[in-house]
């Protein structure tokens, strides 16, 4: 399995989307809330050049947005 991150605050629908996507597969991911993490939140700007969330990384890919059909692609789902 490819270790999963995302990027996310708790405001934005796009990343509780995301993340009950990944609840519904089994896919476990580790959540940064960069609202409050602010070197998550640097770290997030300097892999994607934006601040828009939800980013998302699995394995060396990323995913700006909740992109379904890639996010699939890449888990091999």
């Amino acid at each position: 399995m490819k270790n999963v991150i995302i990027y996310s605050t708790p405001t934005c629908h796009f990343c509780h989307m995301a993340k009950d996507f990944f609840k519904e597969n089994d896919i476990e991911f580790t959540d940064y809330d960069v609202s409050v993490d602010t070197l998550k939140r640097q770290e997030m700007v300097e892999k994607t050049g934006q601040m828009g969330v939800p980013v998302i990384q699995i394995g060396d890919s990323l995913v700006v947005g909740f992109d379904q059909g890639h996010i699939r692609q890449l888990l091999e789902l």
